[in-house]
């Protein structure tokens, strides 16, 4: 059975999508899947960073879709997380960009050799959110309770019509509850106003950044708040039935 793909995107920057992105890849590896995390964000890649293998890619996603390396040797396994690849974007562009036939290939194979790969695309509806989206089967909105983020957070779902319901989902992240009683926002107004249904709610965590600092990927340092949020997540994607977590 082919493994799916799925993009985490954001209509804006500062929302914690490559944090997503690698704390529910680490999630889903520590399930027993086999999972390859895909940073799009060309020049300005901080996926390698998040899951503590920086330095540690010597080829990029541009190599793999353009076929000067296969798939198998570009993407780098986590040394302490089996199960977990990281295939990372270019420093900066060279060449031809990558095309949309180009990356749908690349798509294709990833669903032959992994059961999860979650594309962590650019910030913004720009070229890089268009390639991250276009051939993926479902996609994730990450957003923050702020009336900004949320605006956003709809922009980028009117982008995101062509995919069917239930294949597009909502995740509310850094959220403090005290944040929330100051705004007046509520996770429900966040609903409404993104118009998707939630796949779930991540507080704030000051373990993230120590993690990220220390280069320790945060499953592997901490079982409590986001770390406990990003396990419910990568179990609901595989169809489980998970209650919110409390935000305390």
């Amino acid at each position: 059975m082919p493994g799916q793909c799925i993009a985490v995107v954001s209509g804006k920057g500062g929302t914690g999508k490559t944090s997503f992105t690698a704390g529910v890849g680490a999630a889903l590896a520590l399930s027993g899947k086999r999972v390859l995390c895909l940073d799009c964000d060309i020049a300005l890649r901080n996926l390698d960073l998040a899951l503590g293998l920086t330095d540690q890619a010597l080829m990029d996603f541009t190599d793999v879709a353009q076929r000067r390396c296969p798939l198998e040797d570009a993407a780098v396994e986590h040394p302490q997380l089996s199960g977990l690849f990281l295939l990372t974007a270019p420093v900066r562009p060279r060449g031809h960009p990558v095309t949309k036939e180009e990356m749908a290939a690349l798509l294709e194979e990833a669903r032959q050799h992994f059961d999860y790969c979650l594309l962590d695309a650019p910030a913004g509806l720009g070229t890089g959110f268009q390639l991250a989206s276009q051939d993926a089967d479902r996609a994730v909105v990450v957003t923050t309770a702020e009336a900004s983020s949320l605006r956003d957070a709809q922009h980028t779902v009117m982008e995101l019509n062509r995919f069917p319901a239930g294949m597009l989902h909502l995740v509310v992240n850094r959220v403090r509850r005290k944040m929330l009683r100051h705004m007046h926002a509520t996770i429900d107004d966040a609903i409404d106003r993104a118009g998707l249904p939630l796949i779930g709610v991540i507080p704030e965590d000051d373990a993230l950044p120590l993690s990220l600092n220390r280069g320790v990927p945060l499953l592997l340092a901490s079982s409590q708040g986001a770390a406990a949020a990003y396990r419910n997540i990568a179990r609901r994607l595989q169809g489980e039935r998970v209650p919110l977590l409390r935000i305390k």
